[in-house]
């Protein structure tokens, strides 16, 4: 606890993400939004807005050149990090040097030499990282967890993973910084280290060894001519061709993204709504991975980011039947992009306007098929958001935070990250070669253990 009645909190990266952290801090009375730190100023007035609207006092802005002057001079004791990936270990490393209590969005970092300054920092100083892998937190990943732990299909021998990114939630990835590898690492680290981190965790056991092949064969400028997709415009806003695009993303008409992006531009030129179907694109949008895992099973993964629904199937094999986890996200996509709540959301952030339902399927060996049954939630990410922000920062009414580091519990360290992390290296590092990468040759020592 710093020296005020308060955790002293910086956000740093204050776009869409970033919302739920400042109003989940500013709505718990052990927790003070003190600093912001942003390329722009219209985003972090942005922020101090939703600070101002909860009754908070504003936080201080400050430049990412300064952020060692941040830490020292408004006496943080926490920070949450939710910029480019790229740049997550420019905040991370420092905070955990300063002895911040330090919480960053997923993927942790993007590449070996990034996560290893990350791991070395943690060695060296003694504090620990928390990566929000939202996800963990979902009822419905917890109950597949609980029924794997108790054996209830005996021993898993084999995972079947299939994850279906829709034409409104995947095509968002190619409009923004993410569709650049050197920012994001590509969907195999920003999208699936979510899924990579599940399996980990519903396994409780580590990758060691992935094959995979990925393309990109339906976004981008060459794949848009070849289906017929492309329009002749590089982003959406003011752009006539892109006005009955049902891949064109308009800013304007939403007030949180109008505020946060393109009110922001003349801060920074950064552009969110740019064409899917124009360079340059260089992560991959259709992609297959092997994974071996080092108790023996095995997982085939398999990531569409172009699908007329959004969801996933999961499949554990076992020694003593099968477990099928079925959730429809949603059912499928109108051709125009409708904002779904007031704040601009257009992920998992509210349910999607055409959820469909999530469904378990117990299979034991020699009896009939059984239908578990599901908490399932509305609520951001299936429940998962709100969630991990009680376990992050303890509940609205003041209660404190709980379980961490505690066996078993969702609430993912800076191992759980590099874990996830190294399966997505590796896959992009054979999407390069075409030669099977083991984990240890990316992340040495972080497979052990």
């Amino acid at each position: 606890m710093s020296r005020t009645a308060h955790h002293r909190a910086a956000v740093v990266g204050t776009g869409h993400r970033a919302q739920m952290f400042t109003r989940a801090l500013a709505e718990r009375p052990a927790h003070r939004v003190a600093a912001l730190c942003d390329p722009s100023p219209t985003r972090m007035a942005f922020h101090n807005r939703l600070l101002t609207e909860a009754g908070e006092p504003a936080a201080t802005p400050w430049e990412p050149d300064r952020f060692a002057d941040l830490l020292a001079k408004e006496d943080i004791d926490e920070v949450v990090v939710t910029t480019v990936d790229a740049a997550h270990d420019r905040y991370i490393v420092p905070a955990l040097k300063a002895g911040c209590r330090v919480v960053t969005e997923k993927p942790m970092t993007v590449d070996a030499e990034r996560c290893a300054r990350i791991l070395d920092t943690v060695r060296e100083t003694g504090n620990t990282l928390t990566v929000a892998f939202n996800y963990r937190f979902n009822p419905v990943h917890e109950k597949v967890r609980a029924l794997l732990a108790e054996g209830t299909i005996g021993e898993v021998l084999s995972v079947h993973f299939e994850w279906l990114l829709d034409v409104r939630h995947g095509a968002d990835y190619f409009r923004r910084w993410h569709r650049e590898k050197q920012n994001s690492g590509g969907l195999m680290v920003h999208k699936s280290s979510h899924h990579f981190d599940l399996v980990n965790w519903w396994l409780a056991d580590r990758p060691q060894e992935v094959f995979g092949y990925g393309r990109l064969g339906f976004y981008g400028r060459e794949a848009g001519e070849r289906h017929g997709l492309r329009r002749a415009y590089d982003r959406a806003h003011g752009a006539a061709p892109a006005a009955d695009d049902p891949f064109a993303l308009d800013l304007a008409a939403d007030d949180t993204l109008r505020a946060l992006y393109l009110d922001a531009e003349q801060d920074d030129g950064y552009l969110r709504d740019r064409n899917v179907f124009d360079g340059p694109v260089t992560i991959e949008d259709d992609m297959a991975v092997l994974v071996r895992y080092t108790r023996g099973a095995t997982m085939t993964y398999h990531l569409t980011a172009y699908s007329p629904w959004e969801g996933y199937r999961v499949m554990f094999n076992g020694s003593a039947g099968r477990l099928e986890l079925e959730v429809e996200e949603s059912r499928w996509q109108p051709p125009r992009i409708r904002i779904t709540s007031g704040s601009g959301a257009l992920h998992g952030d509210t349910a999607a306007e055409h959820a469909g339902g999530a469904r378990l399927t117990l299979r034991p060996l020699w009896r009939p098929p059984v239908d578990v049954p599901l908490e399932t939630a509305h609520e951001a990410h299936g429940g998962g958001d709100p969630r991990m922000l009680d376990a992050l920062f303890g509940s609205v009414d003041g209660g404190a935070p709980a379980g961490f580091g505690a066996e078993g519990h969702p609430t993912a360290t800076e191992r759980d990250g590099a874990l996830a992390l190294a399966v997505g290296l590796a896959a992009n590092r054979c999407f390069e070669t075409g030669r099977p990468v083991g984990v240890r040759e990316l992340v040495p020592g972080v497979g052990e253990g």
